[in-house]
């Protein structure tokens, strides 16, 4: 079963695709997008970036791994029985993929709001969110695939005592 080339392609699209055994390859990368593909091994992932008590961020994609991205992405662990300092991600968008574990997401202006999530589920974080992540194992770390809306990390960690005034605290949106 034999594919002919679409020759119907306007001539940029055609400069751009070549046909090979009947299947399209690109190979040449379209404007405004890099032209190589970035692979980040375990071992290379960093620390090096900002943190909030009570769990490990580790960066994957990001600048300081020549990564040259409109995103940030990385792995997010909280050990057992620990929970995370109250936070927020200023202007990113937050998606999450449960790796593994188990974790209780708190959020809201009080921390008003809770969610349950475990392996396999996928949670959004909307900027200026103020937020906690608890794992109530007493054995298994809770592990995560984050992706931000910007490439370099906004990690805003507010007091201990964010959540226990009665009256909500305002948020600053001035990036910090």
């Amino acid at each position: 079963m034999g594919s002919k080339p679409n020759v119907s392609l306007t001539p940029p699209m055609a400069d751009c695709l070549a046909i090979q055994q009947g299947v399209a390859i690109r190979t040449v990368s379209q404007p405004r997008s890099n032209s190589a593909i970035s692979v980040v091994h375990p071992a290379d992932l960093s620390s090096k970036t900002q943190q909030t008590p009570g769990s490990l961020r580790l960066s994957a994609i990001a600048a300081m791994h020549g990564i040259v991205s409109s995103l940030w992405g990385g792995i997010f662990v909280v050990e057992p029985l620990a929970k995370t300092g109250i936070h927020h991600h200023g202007e990113q968008d937050t998606v999450v993929y449960v790796l593994e574990g188990e974790a209780c997401v708190r959020w809201g202006h009080i921390g008003e709001h809770s969610a349950t999530v475990g392996a396999g589920d996928f949670l959004h974080v909307p900027a200026w969110l103020p937020h906690q992540e608890l794992n109530p194992s007493k054995e298994h770390p809770f592990r995560w695939v984050v992706v931000r809306s910007t490439p370099e990390p906004i990690v805003v960690n507010l007091p201990d005592d964010f959540w226990t005034a009665t009256e909500p605290k305002p948020i600053d949106r001035k990036r910090q």
